[in-house]
């Protein structure tokens, strides 16, 4: 019979075993830490109608969707978890307390050129806050917090969220006469950390006067502490509406992240930041790992004015951040940040010395009774055989049941670091792990 090659798809992530143990805690962390903020779990189909998913989308996201006929429907997979957001809250308005506060952690797919870094199928970890009619600037605060715990826990070095307003951006655009080029100039803008300032400037004076140009550098090149960058803009003088909104927006979410506690050498305001998207319209963040800034944004978002408005008349405003869990994990696994250490999720493996499988599976029920994660080892292998597998999945404690043990009605329990190893009731193993 002829034999298939078992290769897969390019940019579709397949883990061995070790690896997707140390995704999965990962992910733990941040659903863990949506959850502890009070963000709701949600989970929305992968398919969808295209004329659902695709109401909002065109140019190159139309492009980019997996899309196929079954019967007479025309269907689609989901390229991010934000637009079926919009249609879920659409759908379940009136079964939906407000503010609502969701999050979804699922596989989102994307038909774009495989590379380094991008895949075609890969996680969103999402965490969003929906208003109806309103939403207080309190939850822009809300939702970089819970993003600041979730990279603290990871323990992946020191980072960065920076924090700037689509409303300052749009308000200096105008003072200066730019109103109707913003949107190219936010795009060309959110590409600095790509291009540097040199070629941003120089792709800028193929659009606008050189005097603006200049202007728009010394801006968006405005430093200093929180409170600095606040002072030096309100100096600026910008009798813009729009401006003046933006800034006093930005100063009260910096004000409610500090009364949160989160550390102020975790974020930061940054007029660079601009999210090249017409979606957002006041608060954006962007969080970067101040060691590896190569690897480039690790989570982003912002606040959007309607999140549904090609669904529903209603107006429901929202802020959410995002994280590409699988792009974020294979950047951190090659730069060397996370490395695969378990091999397995046990806590125990029963090593079985006795022919008596009757004690030795009641041992290893009333340890999963315990909550303790629980394997016995292949009764066909030799003693040496059977330590080589526990040492050859890391393993930290083995329990060894043989007749003396069976005699006694207990175990030995043994730490595979260290060699130490005593005899104990079975009662006795769950606060015998360290």
């Amino acid at each position: 019979m002829e034999k298939v090659n078992p290769k897969t798809l390019s940019g579709f992530m397949e883990l061995l075993p070790e690896e997707q143990i140390l995704f999965n805690k990962l992910k733990d962390i941040i659903r863990d830490t949506y959850e502890k903020y009070g963000f709701l779990p949600l989970d929305t189909p992968v398919i969808e109608y295209s004329n659902v998913l695709l109401a909002k989308a065109g140019g190159e996201t139309e492009k980019q969707i997996y899309r196929f006929n079954k019967g007479d429907n025309d269907l689609s997979l989901r390229f991010d978890l934000t637009v079926p957001l919009a249609k879920y809250v659409a759908k379940n308005y009136n079964d939906l307390i407000f503010p609502f506060k969701r999050y979804q952690i699922g596989k989102v797919f994307r038909g774009e050129r495989s590379q380094k870094g991008r895949f075609r199928e890969f996680y969103q970890c999402d965490i969003d806050i929906i208003g109806d009619e309103k939403l207080d600037l309190f939850n822009d605060a809300i939702v970089p917090a819970a993003i600041n715990e979730v990279f603290t826990k990871m323990n992946i070095g020191k980072f960065t969220i920076r924090i700037n307003n689509r409303k300052i951006l749009n308000g200096f655009f105008e003072s200066l006469g730019l109103l109707d080029n913003a949107s190219d100039i936010l795009r060309d803008i959110d590409k600095i950390d790509k291009i540097g300032v040199s070629s941003l400037k120089e792709i800028l004076l193929d659009k606008i006067s050189e005097d603006k140009v200049n202007q728009i550098l010394d801006f968006i090149s405005i430093k200093g502490n929180n409170d600095e960058v606040i002072k030096s803009l309100r100096n600026l003088n910008i009798n813009n509406e729009v401006f003046i909104e933006g800034v006093n927006e930005l100063e009260i979410v910096v004000k409610y992240m500090s009364m949160l506690e989160v550390p102020k050498d975790n974020y930061m305001i940054d007029l660079t930041i601009a999210r090249g998207l017409d979606y957002y319209t006041g608060t954006v963040y962007e969080t970067i790992l101040d060691d590896y800034k190569s690897i480039g944004s690790i989570s982003s978002g912002g606040r959007y004015d309607s999140l549904a408005e090609y669904y529903t008349d209603k107006k429901l405003p929202g802020v959410g951040m995002s994280i590409g869990l699988t792009r974020l994990f294979d950047q951190l696994l090659d730069a060397n940040i996370i490395k695969v250490e378990q091999k397995t999720d046990l806590d125990v493996l029963i090593l079985p010395m006795s022919d008596n499988i009757e004690y030795i599976l009641n041992t290893m029920k009333k340890l999963r009774n315990d909550n303790i994660k629980v394997d016995v080892c292949d009764l066909s292998k030799n003693t040496k055989q059977k330590f080589k597998y526990a040492n050859r999945i890391n393993v930290k404690y083995v329990v060894i049941i043989g007749d003396d043990e069976i005699k006694t009605n207990t175990i030995t329990l043994k730490n595979m670091e260290t060699g130490e190893q005593k005899n104990i009731s079975v009662a006795e193993v769950k606060k015998s792990l360290i």
